[in-house]
């Protein structure tokens, strides 16, 4: 074997040399790295050396233009995104899709129950062409022909019966009429939580337009109005078909009804004044409405005051029967409030709180009757209605001094109605009247 000199020998091998091709090779890669490893190698450089490459592999980037991320760092991203929104979707379906359990409403109380009762009532009283609305299956349209023809009430189909019977008695119509629409000033907030509210003004409208057929509600002057439509005289054996002689279904009425007018009616055109007033207020909010039925009442009330004085129940009348009227004086308290509380003009003020109409109307003087409010004595009610203008109002002079006696006496009718004193009879049912 040749030894080696600086040329590095002849390139012959020895076949003595106790090295293998194994070591040589291995030996032959280390020199190679070692020669290498003193200058930094580029990429291609780096791909031509035999054994792995010392240094890590390179990152991948993703270029979402405005901003380049990762790769791993996107895929987890979009891969979290789209498991999340996966997630979101099964809970909205399964809330979706499965059964819920809504708790029952509760029942109306007796209060409520009872108003829709009474409110019922009128639905089933009604004269004339019914709306498809009327909620009373066994009613239909009755009556719709009344009226006197040749005459300017010709039309007085509406307005509601009266008891039970299809007399339309205009009096205590009014009073009743007058009645539902101060408790829907009052209450209507009650009546709307109750469901009821558009209900009772349905109904007070369909008395107010017939009120207005029973006069000329377009004149600023009167003469006339009428005062009962329909008939129940039996008296000296008659057999001429009327209400009362035939108990029938107001349906199945074919006979004539009379039409009665009056020129002499304080006690009526004051209430009907009063009934027209109060309605006014309820429908505030149909401007063109209300100032109609203003207008009615003024020309009712001036009718009652100067040309109408006088009872509408004349002695001999049907309505002398059925609702006679004792006095019209507390129908010109009761009205003039009414009309003061629609128009706020003073002059009926005055008058509602003058002295003598209050004397003539016995709010001094007591009697078996004072302080029962009914469709015959409106003192009461007036009083209640004047005391609470002073409570909230406050008008002070010159009314201070009639206001508070009014005042004074409702505290003391009110006292009396209280079960300790015996100044009425009442039933279990508080049900009070008079000794």
């Amino acid at each position: 074997m040749y030894g080696r000199d600086p040329w590095g020998g002849p390139l012959e091998i020895n076949t003595a040399d106790s090295a293998t091709d194994d070591d040589r090779s291995r030996n032959l890669q280390d020199l190679d790295r070692a020669a290498l490893s003193s200058r930094p190698l580029d990429e291609t450089q780096q791909s031509w050396l035999l054994g792995p490459s010392g240094e890590q592999k390179k990152k991948k980037y993703v270029d979402l233009g405005c901003v380049i991320v990762s790769r791993k760092i996107f895929i987890w991203t979009v891969g979290t995104l789209l498991v999340s929104g996966l997630l979101a979707g099964l809970i909205v379906l399964i809330v979706k899709t499965v059964p819920r359990h809504h708790h029952a409403k509760a029942p109306p109380d007796n209060y409520t129950l009872a108003l829709h009762k009474a409110l019922m009532f009128f639905n089933a009283q009604k004269s004339g062409k019914l709306p498809k609305h009327n909620n009373v299956s066994w009613r239909g349209n009755s009556c719709v022909n009344d009226g006197d023809p040749g005459t300017m009430f010709k039309d007085l189909a509406g307005g509601y019966y009266d008891a039970g019977d299809a007399i339309k008695f205009n009096f205590p119509q009014s009073f009743a009429m007058t009645l539902l629409s101060w408790s829907v000033i009052e209450y209507s907030a009650k009546y709307e939580a109750a469901g009821e509210l558009a209900h009772a003004k349905e109904l007070i409208k369909w008395g107010a337009d017939y009120f207005l057929k029973t006069f000329n509600h377009t004149a600023d002057t009167i003469t006339t109005m009428v005062s009962q439509v329909g008939s129940g005289d039996t008296s000296k054996g008659s057999t001429t078909p009327n209400d009362h002689y035939c108990w029938n279904r107001p349906e199945d009425i074919d006979y004539k009804r009379p039409v009665l007018t009056t020129g002499s009616c304080a006690d009526l055109a004051s209430e009907m004044a009063a009934a027209l007033a109060a309605a006014s207020i309820v429908f505030k909010d149909n401007k063109a409405y209300s100032q109609k039925l203003v207008h009615g009442a003024k020309t009712l009330f001036a009718f009652g005051r100067v040309g109408g004085r006088g009872l509408y129940s004349a002695p001999g009348s049907e309505a002398s029967v059925f609702y006679n009227s004792t006095s019209y004086w507390d129908e010109y308290v009761w009205g003039a409030a009414w009309m003061y509380y629609a128009t706020g003009n003073n002059s009926y003020l005055t008058l509602a709180t003058h002295p003598t109409l209050a004397k003539h109307a016995g709010a001094f003087w007591g009697g078996p009757d004072y302080g029962v409010f009914s469709w015959d004595n409106k003192l009461a009610g007036a009083q209640v209605l004047l005391t609470r203008l002073r409570l909230f109002l406050s008008p002070g002079y010159p009314y201070e001094e009639i206001l508070r006696t009014f005042q004074n006496q409702t505290s003391i009718v009110m006292c009396s109605y209280l079960p300790i004193f015996k100044s009425f009879n009442r039933t279990k049912g508080m049900v009070f009247h008079a000794h």
